[in-house]
């Protein structure tokens, strides 16, 4: 089974930065996919970023250019450089995954509690 924890949101000024991250622990061998996802307030959950095991990424159109995914495999960690930030990018921001476990079998679709993300204008 696999833990993630995000951390890094917190209340910022439009125009600042802010660095969200994604520990995953447990019975893991390796990640594949990445992603990190965003629901606001009275709207759907929405992919923001996603980067797979060999590096590629994906971004949301609205957040391309600004926001940056990146990962350490070595630490089982994904990160989200958020600069540039807006009013309309608070929500609460999740991470989630798609590993490979220690006995070789594939998990799709693990999430983490989320961490919540106010920009103020």
């Amino acid at each position: 089974q696999v833990q993630l924890v995000e951390s890094g949101g917190g209340l910022v000024q439009a125009g600042g930065s802010l660095r969200l991250s994604c520990a995953a622990s447990g019975s893991i061998f390796s990640i594949n996919r990445m992603g990190w996802y965003r629901r606001a307030p009275g709207k759907q959950r929405e992919l923001v970023a996603s980067i797979t095991s060999g590096g590629s990424t994906n971004y949301a159109d609205s957040v391309r250019g600004r926001f940056t995914i990146s990962r350490d495999n070595a630490k089982k960690t994904g990160y989200l450089l958020m600069n540039s930030l807006k009013p309309e990018d608070t929500a609460v921001y999740y991470c989630n995954v798609d590993i490979i476990t220690a006995w070789g079998s594939y998990e799709y679709d693990s999430w983490g509690q989320g961490t919540q993300v106010t920009v103020s204008s």
